[in-house]
């Protein structure tokens, strides 16, 4: 079973990932933006991070830097309401190891599952 980390700044949207993902997780901690983030994965030290990309403070993509520069470890998955080539590209040069649209939150239980 896993550690994850959920992090996006709307309450709703983090429930809804917690449904979706319950069942794969030991535990599960939220925070709602990327410097709560970064303080959340030095405490738990989770197996994945969800990460939202745009919240107040500092956005998903800086911190998905600061996460990786601090843990190059660290598993990231982006969770975006944003479809861009883009925002893909500067995930992957973050650290993200995948990058899922909210539209298709689904997807994350496959790559949690493939990766366990």
């Amino acid at each position: 079973m896993l550690n994850l980390l959920i992090v996006d700044d709307d309450q709703q949207m983090r429930s809804l990932i917690r449904s979706i993902i319950a069942d794969l997780a030991d535990s599960i901690t939220e925070c709602s933006d990327g410097a709560e983030a970064q303080a959340c994965y030095a405490e738990h030290h989770p197996d994945w991070v969800l990460m939202d990309l745009t919240m107040p403070r500092v956005s998903g993509l800086t911190a998905t830097r600061q996460i990786v520069a601090a843990d190059p470890a660290a598993r990231i998955v982006i969770v975006t309401g944003h479809e861009s080539q883009g925002l893909r590209e500067a995930a992957r040069s973050a650290g993200a190891r995948a990058y899922v649209t909210k539209e298709s939150l689904l997807d994350l239980r496959e790559i949690l599952t493939a990766a366990t």
